[in-house]
């Protein structure tokens, strides 16, 4: 059985994050995460790829490359919040549309995301996961309308 693209994204997220010690380590690699993703041009800091449900600001922006692969591109003014989109992009950019509707963010949970962020923070997750597959979908429709 072949193991998709995104799936060995996900193994080396958990096998990365379940080497930390420590819930602070682990905010702490968020953070480094974030820091390293840059930062978003001030041009697609617009409302129309803010991501709704999230209580930081949170940008996010997809678009194809010249393969038909979702490229996406984020940022937050919360530094955890960062680093988290940051992993979502980790996993998803670079993707297939179809990749990404067939890959649910179960890695989150064994992550220990789910259970170790404080509700709004979660539901900023969730929010920024639910953008993602909605662009995908969109992706996804629009490569069929061209067939």
């Amino acid at each position: 059985m072949t193991t998709s693209p995104l799936a060995l994204r996900e193994r080396k997220l958990a096998e990365e994050f379940s080497g930390l010690a420590t819930w602070e380590d682990r905010y702490k690699r968020l953070i480094e995460r974030g820091k390293a993703l840059g930062d978003l041009p001030e041009a697609m800091k617009q409302e129309k790829y803010k991501v709704r449900g999230c209580q930081s600001q949170v940008w996010l922006h997809a678009g194809l490359d010249g393969t038909g692969r979702v490229v996406f591109q984020a940022d937050s003014d919360a530094m955890i919040v960062k680093g988290l989109v940051a992993i979502l992009l980790e996993v998803y950019s670079c993707a297939a549309p179809a990749e990404i509707l067939a890959t649910p963010p179960h890695f989150l949970k064994e992550l220990g995301f789910e259970s170790h962020l404080s509700p709004s923070r979660a539901n900023g997750l969730f929010a920024m996961v639910k953008q993602i597959m909605y662009y995908a979908q969109a992706f996804k429709a629009l490569a069929a309308l061209k067939n």
